[in-house]
């Protein structure tokens, strides 16, 4: 660890020295990883730290690697930065508390409050209806925490699959060319919504920190942060963590749950009604969005399902209405 992001942590937490534990993970393309630190003389035990150095030449998974990937990972980072130095959220909808940030040259350095501390310690990879519906609430507070506001800092559009900024994953696309030819009006109809709100843009389970009993749950990884329709995170959540066929079986239960929750959440002055039936118009359309940036990015993604594929012929013929 460099001697001056030590002399920050230090500094940020009033500890007396540190000591560098586990990794936690690391970045996506091995743009740097997640570190845990250990801290003494101070009412810390630890913090996380996120550290970022642009590598000479990326190692993308998909072969996606191109200067506008390497441009969008660069600008994903500096938004993030953003996000955590400048906004807050409340009990409702927990984050990680931002103690330092800075960054110089190509590396980037964000200092957070270690969660697992905090009481949400617990990981899922498979999840039972009441932590799937504690995901749906935090959405859901968030989301009617940030109703009409302006993203500013953040991407104007959330999401990491947002069209404008994968021209590469729709010109791959092959053997769907409706939805292909469609891929602009999907975009324009979710941008045209009159509700927006900021959508986490990559509310995947792996993003969430459970509670011990599973009820409560914290968020991290803003990179994709930003303004738009609070059903793209629904969509992207339920899609990370179902099958199709629970897809099938689940989903309009869930979207009330969502929705209920919702409700209770927003300011007395919002118009509930419209904006219900405008997000639940959208949800196949936020499904559809994601199903075609896969078709184009990853084929063969065991997310392309049935489920998918029938909600995307929903969304074609209404277009053609």
């Amino acid at each position: 660890m460099k001697p001056e992001h030590r002399d920050l942590v230090l500094r940020a937490c009033g500890a007396s020295s540190l000591r560098v534990g586990a990794k936690i993970q690391t970045l996506w393309s091995g743009y740097g990883e997640i570190v845990r630190l250990h801290l003494e003389g101070c009412d810390r035990p630890s913090v996380v730290v996120k550290h970022v150095k642009f590598p000479e030449e990326a190692e993308h998974p998909g072969g996606w690697n191109t200067d506008r990937s390497h441009a969008r990972k660069v600008r994903s980072y500096q938004v993030e930065t953003h996000w955590y130095r400048s906004y807050s959220t409340d009990g409702s909808c927990r984050t990680p508390v931002c103690l330092a940030a800075c960054s110089q040259g190509d590396e980037m350095l964000i200092v957070l409050e270690d969660l697992d501390v905090a009481g949400y310690d617990q990981r899922r990879t498979s999840v039972k209806d009441g932590e799937i519906k504690a995901c749906l609430r935090w959405l859901a507070h968030f989301h009617a925490l940030f109703l009409g506001a302006t993203p500013e800092g953040l991407w104007p559009v959330g999401t990491y699959w947002h069209l404008e900024t994968r021209p590469d994953e729709l010109e791959a696309m092959r053997g769907d060319a409706e939805l292909k030819a469609a891929a602009g009006d999907i975009d324009g109809k979710l941008d045209a919504c009159l509700f927006k709100t900021v959508v986490h843009g990559d509310a995947k389970l792996a993003n969430f920190c459970f509670s011990r009993s599973g009820g409560d749950v914290a968020a991290v990884d803003f990179q994709y942060v930003g303004g738009g329709c609070g059903m793209k995170d629904v969509v992207y959540f339920l899609g990370s963590c179902m099958e199709e066929r629970e897809c099938e079986e689940r989903v309009p239960a869930l979207l009330d749950y969502y929705f209920a929750e919702l409700k209770q959440s927003v300011k007395n002055d919002v118009d509930f009604l419209a904006l219900e039936k405008e997000w639940r118009e959208m949800f196949a359309f936020a499904w559809t969005d994601f199903h075609r940036f896969l078709l184009g990015w990853m084929p063969g993604h065991w997310k392309i399902n049935r489920y998918s594929k029938r909600l995307t012929k929903e969304v074609l013929r209404k277009l053609k209405l």
